[in-house]
């Protein structure tokens, strides 16, 4: 069995922001019966590792058949990058669960939200902001590519 995880903050507030592009792309695998187990953590982003370390234990899950989804703002809006084994490049949701597994050892497909003018100063409040309108098409293009990238990763892992 397989466990995704999708990145994101909970509640109606954050719903539209670039931090929750993890959500934004098992919104749409909801509609798949790909016979995976998927998982938003129901606490904030920052806290992530215990409600994931928590959901693996239940289902005896291996770290290497874990996949997590999250924003990157290194990556330009509109692409997608899957990485293994890698540190959490800043990323506090992805170091949250490595703490608490104590391993690097899972996939992650990261969502790009980089603007085209580059990173902004104030990441922290840029990546709670939600998406502009003209950035919805960049959005779902890499909403696509990430389904498209999980599909074949499953027939990997």
């Amino acid at each position: 069995m397989h466990l995704i995880i999708g990145l994101g903050n909970p509640g109606k507030k954050y719903e539209k922001t670039r931090h929750n592009a993890g959500f934004m792309v098992l919104d749409v695998l909801e509609k798949k019966e790909l016979g995976v187990r998927l998982l938003k953590p129901d606490t904030f982003m920052n806290n992530s590792g215990s409600a994931v370390k928590k959901e693996m234990q239940k289902l005896k899950i291996k770290s290497q058949n874990l996949l997590v989804i999250h924003d990157d703002i290194d990556i330009p809006l509109g692409k997608t990058k899957v990485s293994k084994g890698s540190g959490s490049a800043g990323h506090k949701g992805v170091e949250s669960i490595i703490q608490a597994l104590g391993t690097k050892d899972f996939t992650r497909i990261r969502i790009g939200i980089l603007p085209p003018e580059g990173k902004p100063e104030d990441v922290e409040t840029f990546v709670l902001k939600n998406f502009k309108k003209e950035e919805l098409p960049l959005l779902k293009a890499a909403i696509a590519s990430a389904l498209s990238t999980l599909t074949s990763k499953l027939n990997e892992i």
